[in-house]
């Protein structure tokens, strides 16, 4: 099981960074891969050209965005980044923006490190630890915020009869992160026993509709998959249990 220590090391992090815009925010979380050997520069073009082709639905909360790009030769392992903005910048995004916290993630593949950002996601949902996030003072003190309370689920099999798809451009890592809320959400309700939840990219998502019950996502990628055979459910803030309660309750008519 990957610790998100083991991810995020004190020298991938940077606070209070000075950008003028998202292509080089992208570019100073692509930077500290580089810098801890974690990826090549090739991954931050990659980055900055996911953005680009999917819009910015790595904006993923308010004043968060998590970007990434598809596994492939320039990511060396499995990694994290973290920048602090003194100034926040806009990325696009309708209702997320602006953002002043980016984190940059490289993953070898789309599995090992799910329990880190289903941690990373729990602490940005947290507000006392979102406010502890906007006014550490060291890197050492983001890593703990960020390792306090981090959980995994458990890899038994699912009984689950139904499917759910949380859907981003890559299926990596803001997948991931809706995967993890809506999950908790189904929790609440006691319905995890019922229900399995998967985090997939848009072109598996078209290919997979007559498996599962409904799509949530963000609004760029529900504009890309257009037309669908099951419900699309826009899902604004990925760490937002009230949006996908809503959402879920609208597909299930509960």
């Amino acid at each position: 099981m990957i610790d998100l220590t083991d991810l995020l090391p004190p020298a991938a992090i940077r606070l209070d960074a000075h950008v003028k815009d998202w292509r080089e925010a992208l570019q100073a979380v692509g930077h500290l891969l580089v810098a801890t050997d974690i990826a090549t520069p090739r991954y931050t073009q990659a980055m900055i050209d996911n953005l680009e082709k999917n819009g910015p639905y790595i904006v993923v909360a308010p004043g968060f965005a998590l970007a990434h790009a598809r596994p492939d030769s320039s990511v060396l392992r499995t990694g994290m980044s973290w920048i602090r903005l003194d100034e926040p910048v806009a990325f696009g995004h309708e209702t997320n923006d602006p953002v002043t916290l980016v984190a940059g993630l490289a993953a070898t593949d789309a599995s090992a490190h799910q329990n880190v950002l289903a941690a990373l996601a729990s602490a940005l949902a947290d507000p006392n630890r979102r406010n502890a996030l906007d006014t550490a003072t060291t890197p050492q003190e983001v890593v703990s915020i960020l390792s306090n309370e981090a959980g995994h689920r458990s890899a038994e099999a699912s009984t689950s009869q139904n499917l759910l798809l949380t859907v981003c451009g890559n299926g990596l890592g803001t997948s991931l992160f809706l995967k993890n809320t809506t999950e908790q959400v189904l929790d609440a309700w006691a319905w995890t026993p019922y229900l399995s939840v998967e985090a997939t990219d848009t072109i598996s998502a078209r290919g997979r509709c007559s498996e599962a019950d409904a799509i949530l996502t963000s609004g760029a990628i529900a504009q890309t998959l257009g037309e669908l055979s099951i419900p699309v459910e826009v899902i604004d803030d990925f760490t937002s249990v009230s949006q996908v309660d809503a959402a879920l309750r609208r597909i299930y008519d509960v």
